[in-house]
């Protein structure tokens, strides 16, 4: 593992043995940390990719398990409060650095590649409410643009403040 962790390039650290928090750089979810950790028999992977929706989550839970259903070694998961991970599971035997570095490039691409979809099915409201806010003290929207189909008026053009 400590070999994998290093030869990825990636930042990391082992807080305590057999664990290892790896940062995975993003472009649309900033950075993802995944915490690997070794067992007596398995390898187990945890990523957080999102907090609880704030709406929908009917329509999100959903979403999440048609996913699963494409995903390589990693499915989503739900905690008790409602945030939503990426967590797997491997057999020791299964364990080499270019399962570690396929592993790791499936939770990046999953948690990543999902942020914004994940972000518009649970938090349009805050979305909308937020682009208002700029609009109307003049600040920049810029990072909202992947939302412009939820904050322009039907007929395309942005609300005014």
């Amino acid at each position: 593992m400590r070999s994998a962790a290093h030869d990825s390039g990636l930042k990391w650290e082992s807080p305590e043995p057999g664990t290892f928090v790896v940062t995975l750089p993003g472009t649309r979810k900033l950075s993802t940390t995944c915490s690997l950790r070794v067992g007596r028999h398995s390898l187990s992977v945890n990523a957080f990719v999102i907090r609880h929706p704030d709406e929908n989550q009917e329509g999100v839970h959903r979403w999440l398990l048609e996913r699963n259903l494409k995903l390589y070694g990693v499915a989503y998961a739900v905690d008790r409060l409602g945030d939503i991970y990426l967590s797997g599971r491997l057999p020791l035997s299964a364990v080499g650095e270019d399962e570690v570095d396929r592993l790791l490039g499936s939770v990046l691409e999953e948690a990543d590649g999902s942020f914004n979809t994940l972000l518009e099915l649970g938090f349009a409201a805050a979305i909308r409410k937020e682009y208002a806010w700029r609009i109307s003290r003049g600040e920049s929207t810029r990072n909202l643009d992947a939302f412009a189909h939820l904050t322009r008026a039907p007929d395309g053009t942005p609300p005014t403040g």
